[in-house]
């Protein structure tokens, strides 16, 4: 049953791409940060329990397998589907919501948010797929975003989806080829009709079903993101196979795992016996698919292939090559940590405060404390300030042990802890302002501080700390409906790594655009800025650097950092650094 990667569905994507429709669930959407369907089940699952129970758990705690037994004894014992039944989903959203629909729209307005959304490769893949008219035809149980972005992400155009707010449309639109065209069976959150109850899902919408059965009849399909457990998707799928001309460019259902939904292997079983090219494709992710699709494009636009592959990565494999004082000595940008904080500040609170409530305290105390989530919140600052910031929900603060190894999945929260932690620490009293962002943390040059001469080694490198681009304005988009003039200023990207049983700090000089949402415009600007720092100019400036961020003591001497003024503490972490970067081999002593 199963197919490898290399099945036909390969062949007939290179020769016509245009001849495969998509079928989207939201594992499709789970690579830009959106939840699926089971993430969601959990979600509810949890928040069910809490407020039947009165016990605060926090959504990371929902991975542990030992909290979610408890929680699914718990749902088991009030009468809830089993565990993975076909119904979970529409049970949850019946028993927690019942018939309010408003209440629904909202809880999917928190979950499915388009600020949460980061379009991934796969994404981005789709959206040039449609945009340049390669695909063109889409439908989905999905109710976010994720493609209308892509779209408007790859072509800069927008694309509006049929849903349940004007069916008599969608099919009028796919009997004309109105391309690209995208249809969402369940309906937008944005709009009031969505299907979720299991009244709803029992029978799909008569016209956006009988839009996918012509579809059906006329395209071949690729399935991607979705399990199968919708006995009303399916049934339009068998549908497909009573028709006249059930899929005449094949039936393609990816999945992760080698073991489809009964109701798959079922619905292939039948479309083979019905004549029709049906294969389970069993893929890595939805990324490593759409990747491969998109490599076998012909004549992709360049403009849309550069949006894509926004790196390219190399695979190789050099050996290291052994101690000895011949070959060349090439500096790095890595600094030796030779000290990290082992403690801080655990809270204890009245309630749980999730990740969005902690970022917002940050920000309306002015980052007087560094705040990180775990199995708790765990912060630096000094007492005062963090009882001033947590107010009436604290119920009290505890010295909390950190653990040496912060290079494992599970320690990453406390990776960019610490990385928060020591850019404070290089930016405390200088010119200098801080922002954390996935990628690590940045120092960027105050280009509006009154007093820049901490900055002259830096300036010295690079002629100019910052400005406007010249003619340059920020993209107009829902989002941000007007256009702003783009600014620049140097900056620094810090991250933290672990090897060969040591802890560094790598330093990379970049550039900060502001808004950050106009680097995508600033590209030219950046290529030009950053197109001549190679070898001796890079070194300069990476020195100028060093000599803001660690001040001008010797070069061979150790520089002892603190994210707050005074001593070392709990609430003060301390961090000591080489000022001697690593280099590319070991001289012999």
């Amino acid at each position: 049953m199963t197919a490898l990667i290399d099945s036909q569905l390969l062949d007939i994507f290179q020769q016509r791409p245009q001849n495969l429709a998509w079928f989207l669930g939201a594992g499709a959407s789970r690579n830009a940060g959106l939840p699926t369907a089971g993430d969601i089940i959990w979600d509810m699952k949890r928040r069910y329990y809490e407020k039947e129970e009165n016990q605060a758990i926090a959504p990371q705690d929902m991975q542990s397998e030992a909290v979610r037994s408890k929680v699914q004894s718990f749902m088991d014992a009030r009468g809830f589907p089993a565990l993975w039944a076909d119904e979970e989903y529409s049970k949850y959203f019946e028993k927690i919501f019942g018939t309010d629909r408003e209440r629904q729209r909202k809880y999917l307005i928190a979950m499915l948010s388009e600020a949460k959304v980061s379009l991934s490769i796969g994404n981005r893949v789709l959206g040039a797929l449609l945009a340049g008219e390669f695909s063109r035809v889409v439908f989905t149980t999905n109710f976010d975003t994720v493609v209308e972005k892509a779209v408007a992400e790859m072509s800069g155009g927008s694309l509006s989806a049929y849903h349940l707010e004007g069916t008599g449309s969608a099919r009028r639109a796919l009997d004309n080829e109105e391309y690209p065209f995208y249809c969402k069976l369940h309906g937008d959150f944005r709009y009031e009709s969505l299907k979720n109850l299991s009244s709803d899902l029992a029978t799909q919408n008569a016209e956006l079903g009988a839009c996918m059965v012509n579809a059906g009849s006329r395209f071949g399909f690729v399935v991607a993101g979705y399990s199968g457990r919708d006995a009303s998707v399916m049934d339009l799928f068998n549908r497909v196979l009573a028709s006249s001309n059930p899929f005449p460019h094949g039936l393609f259902w990816t999945g992760i795992g080698r073991t489809p939904h009964p109701a798959v292997d079922a619905l292939i079983t039948n479309a083979k016996k019905a004549n029709v090219h049906a294969e389970y494709v069993e893929i890595d992710t939805y990324d490593t698919l759409m990747s491969r699709l998109w490599r076998l494009v012909a004549a992709k636009p360049t403009e849309l292939d550069r949006k894509i592959r926004k790196s390219n990565a190399a695979q190789v494999n050099i050996p290291l090559a052994a101690v000895s004082t011949k070959g060349p000595i090439l500096r790095t940008n890595a600094l030796p940590i030779l000290s990290l904080p082992n403690q801080c500040h655990e809270v204890s609170s009245r309630r749980a405060i999730d990740w969005a409530e902690l970022r917002s305290l940050q920000q309306e105390n002015d980052h007087s404390f560094i705040a990180t989530k775990t199995d708790s919140v765990l912060v630096w600052g000094t007492e005062p300030n963090i009882r001033a910031a947590f107010g009436n929900e604290l119920k009290g603060l505890q010295d909390r042990a950190l653990p040496r190894d912060f290079s494992g999945p599970q320690n990453l929260p406390l990776k960019s802890f610490l990385e928060e932690a020591i850019a404070v620490a290089m930016a405390r009293g200088k010119s200098l302002l801080t922002r954390m962002k996935p990628s690590g943390a940045f120092l960027i040059a105050d280009i509006h501080a009154e007093d820049k001469s901490d900055l002259s080694p830096l300036r010295n490198a690079v002629q100019s700390l910052g400005g406007t681009i010249t003619g340059l304005l920020s993209p107009i988009s829902a989002e941000h409906p007007t256009a702003e003039k783009v600014g620049w200023a140097e900056a620094l990207r810090v991250t933290l790594d672990q090897r060969g049983g040591h802890t560094w700090i790598v330093v990379q000089p970049d550039i900060w655009i502001w808004p950050q949402y106009a680097r995508e415009v600033a590209t030219e600007f950046l290529d030009k800025r950053k197109g001549g720092r190679f070898n001796r100019q890079h070194n300069e400036i990476l020195d100028g650097w060093l000599k803001v961020i660690l001040g001008e003591g010797e070069r061979t001497g150790d520089a002892v950092l603190t994210a707050f003024q005074g001593p070392p503490s709990v609430g003060n972490p301390s961090f000591t650094l080489s000022r001697r970067t690593a280099f590319s081999r070991k001289l012999a002593r």
